[in-house]
């Protein structure tokens, strides 16, 4: 099912050079993908050898850029495992344009910001998201708080309280965390939250990995169904669809135009560039066990997320069965959960 608002360019960056903070760090390298500047003082780097992680946690607690640098000889490359952000993108704080951000306390859209939950309407008009059908929570569009950190990890906090006085702020109290690391070249991320209001709580997570994407870009993924959407990127029915078969195949980026939910997924996924010789495989823990393609016609764009819940899950018919297909979760007073990600790159 279709999830998500998208930057509208449809042009990569300019090849410029990247600077890298510290020699200890990297050298400075040649980077065709990105402006960006990690001795920005907003950052978080974390290095193991050759492989660099950029965290900015006050654009949404979003992941800027994952890459290696590849030395050859007396040159050496960059190779980015995510699209990685411009210093553009940082300067307008814009979670869209990172390499990933996290989703709580749900994900994807919300159809017409509201739902109802426990005998009343949840209105999630207003609260600042700028689109109709409420998007991916709010913790992407909040500064998160660092934490414990070190050489090759970090811990990022947020925590929701809601003002009754702010029209359409989500009405339950919550805590929200991330621990994101690298383990050699791996990346590792565990989402973490915690219901602290006094009574039940609707709750999804996952997050929001770009893609680099070329003409030669492969996904390959077990699913068995996909969520077919409306002209608003809504769900309409779950079934067959050509994308099914060919992401168990190896599905060229450019097969379809996609910005759908599967269903079935068996928390693996793999995204590689054949011609250069490389890939990236990203892992799950259950609950994560649904996935949003979005690999639109003609665009450089490319989304494969690991989330919790479908679109609009909070409005799903209890009765025909679709709020359980669709992940739909409630946290009680207190419950807590917590779940990790891994992405492992690929050279042959």
């Amino acid at each position: 099912m279709a999830s998500n608002a998208r930057p509208t360019t449809s042009q990569p960056p300019t090849p410029i050079q990247t600077t890298m903070r510290e020699a200890s760090i990297h050298p400075s390298a040649t980077d065709p993908a990105t402006d960006l500047r990690i001795d920005d003082p907003s950052l978080v780097v974390l290095s193991s050898g050759d492989t660099t992680l950029v965290v900015a946690p006050e654009v949404g607690g979003s992941i800027a850029a994952y890459f290696d640098v590849v030395r050859e000889h007396t040159s050496q490359r960059v190779l980015h495992w995510l699209r990685p952000a411009t210093r553009a993108a940082l300067a307008a704080c814009d979670p869209l344009r990172m390499a990933s951000f996290p989703l709580f306390p749900y994900c994807n859209r919300i159809r017409d910001a509201r739902f109802e939950f426990d005998g009343r309407t949840i209105d999630l008009g207003g609260d600042g998201n700028g689109y109709a059908h409420a998007l991916h929570g709010h913790a992407w569009r909040r500064p998160w708080r660092v934490g414990t950190r070190t050489a090759s990890s970090v811990e990022l906090h947020f925590e929701h309280v809601p003002d009754s006085e702010k029209r359409g702020d989500w009405p339950f109290h919550y805590r929200a965390s991330q621990r994101i690391e690298l383990l050699g070249d791996a990346l590792h991320v565990t989402l973490a939250a915690q219901n602290l209001s006094e009574g039940t709580m609707p709750f999804g997570m996952g997050h929001h990995p770009y893609y680099p994407r070329t003409s030669n870009t492969v996904i390959t993924a077990h699913v068995d169904e996909m969520w077919h959407a409306d002209a608003h990127v809504l769900p309409t029915h779950l079934g067959p669809h050509g994308a099914v078969d060919a992401l168990m195949r190896g599905m060229s980026a450019d097969a379809f135009d996609l910005d759908n939910n599967f269903s079935g997924w068996t928390r693996s996924a793999t995204i590689a560039w054949p011609d250069e010789a490389r890939s990236v495989t990203m892992t799950a823990d259950a609950p994560f066990d649904h996935l949003v393609v979005f690999a639109p016609a003609n665009d450089v764009q490319l989304c494969v997320e690991p989330v919790t819940n479908t679109t609009d899950c909070f409005n799903a018919n209890e009765d025909d069965g679709a709020r359980e297909r669709s992940g739909y979760r409630v946290l009680q007073p207190g419950e807590a959960i917590s779940a990790g990600l891994n992405w492992k790159p690929q050279r042959d």
